[in-house]
């Protein structure tokens, strides 16, 4: 029988303080670079998250056959970085991570100079990577409509390039604020590049040891706005989040506050209170395809009309988040539709059972994005151990309030 937890919260009232846990996509780039910089940089607060720390692991593993298990940054970064260092290596994955696409980084670092070759179906892990000829281009154009992770790293291995790297986006850039992420900490760490138009150019140079904290995961925060939210009354406090941060996710500020939360900063993180919320809202999540889910159970949940674009990438997550996603919401009577390319419409619905039960997909979102709506109603989760990519303690910080959370 499958792993569920029970989700109930007794009086709706949310109060308290709680320690995010650190961003993994910050931790997992200043992973990659300190890595590449070849000397011992001082890296503080690292996520607990299981793709943080996945990658320590392989980062000093000398295994020829490495796994990257069903972690999407894990994989693309360590190609590029296993391709760079001229390491040789066999690249592999779980049964879904053998299902997304890798084809557009390969081909690129392909023409950079990297000996890759597919194990299995051509265009998807598993990789044998085989070493790096230095007579590669130095000039790339890469689609940036699919995964920022792929520019990001092309990136991080640029500046160890004989001749540096330009690379040109074509089309929409999606995730940008992830490819902003990884200029600043490349930057953090001694190495310059120009971002112009669609062209970002990283000069051959030298990455330098450097002290980094990771800060608080604003993604993670996400499902706390779901909750105060639905409270009756609420008032959290969220440790060590930035007002100015490098996370493409701190957008979920400016969302929440038209769906019913006030933002307070201070030096300790922010504090999260009710106010009114709007009935009908539109949002582009191009920039913040991990927030999607969150606000989709959210609004389902507060009868608030939704209007989504920007989901492209959400199809070669996890899982197809944007399946998962519609049927989900049709278990509790709402529909999300593609009412136009590239646009989606959830309209709202009342809550009437008294148990809702949601599938996760093996994707942590999914669990944490359904998961508030215990607020309202009792909820259960199905395998709930799916938390622990990203935020390994987050049954254990709803106990923290007062949420009863029984595992069966």
């Amino acid at each position: 029988m499958n792993q569920h937890v029970t989700l109930h919260h007794p009086s709706g009232i949310l109060k308290g303080s709680i320690k995010l846990p650190a961003s993994k996509s910050e931790a997992n780039r200043a992973l990659i670079i300190a890595a590449l910089s070849g000397q011992a940089s001082e890296l503080e607060n690292l996520s607990e998250a299981n793709d943080t720390q996945l990658l320590q692991r392989l980062l000093q593993s000398d295994a020829q056959t490495v796994n990257a298990e069903d972690a999407g940054t894990v994989m693309r970064f360590l190609t590029a970085y296993y391709a760079i260092t001229g390491q040789q290596k066999t690249l592999v994955g779980t049964e879904r991570m053998c299902q997304r696409p890798i084809k557009v980084l390969v081909e690129a670092l392909r023409e950079l100079g990297a000996r890759i070759t597919y194990v299995g179906e051509e265009g998807f892990p598993p990789l044998k990577i085989e070493g790096f000829s230095e007579n590669g281009s130095n000039k790339l154009k890469i689609r940036s409509d699919i995964s920022s992770q792929y520019i990001s790293a092309l990136l991080m291995v640029a500046p160890l390039l004989p001749e540096g790297l330009a690379l040109e986006l074509e089309g929409k850039i999606g995730s940008r604020p992830y490819i902003e992420m990884t200029l600043s900490l490349m930057q953090h760490f001694g190495v310059s590049a120009d971002f112009t138009g669609n062209t970002i150019t990283v000069p051959h140079q030298q990455y330098k040891a450097a002290r980094f904290s990771v800060e608080s995961d604003w993604s993670a925060a996400s499902y706390w706005y779901s909750m105060v939210a639905l409270a009756k009354e609420a008032e959290i406090t969220l440790l060590g989040l930035k007002e100015h941060s490098f996370q493409g996710d701190r957008a979920v500020v400016e969302i929440m506050n038209r769906l019913g939360i006030y933002t307070s900063f201070s030096a300790e993180g922010v504090t999260l209170t009710k106010k009114h919320h709007e009935k009908h809202v539109a949002f582009d999540f191009s920039d913040c395809p991990d927030l999607a889910q969150t606000v989709v159970a959210l609004c389902a949940a507060k009868g608030i009309t939704l209007e989504l674009t920007g989901l492209e990438s959400l199809r070669i997550k996890e899982t197809d988040r944007i399946q998962a996603l519609q049927i989900e919401v049709l278990s509790m009577g709402a529909s999300l539709e593609e009412i136009s390319p590239g646009v989606f419409r959830m309209e709202p619905v009342i809550l009437t059972k008294k148990e809702l039960c949601f599938r996760t997909y093996q994707d942590h979102r999914m669990a944490m994005a359904f998961a508030p709506l215990a607020l309202l109603e009792p909820v259960q989760i199905q395998e709930p151990s799916v938390v622990r990519k990203s935020y390994p303690r987050f049954w254990e910080d709803l106990e923290k309030v007062g949420f009863d959370v029984i595992t069966n």
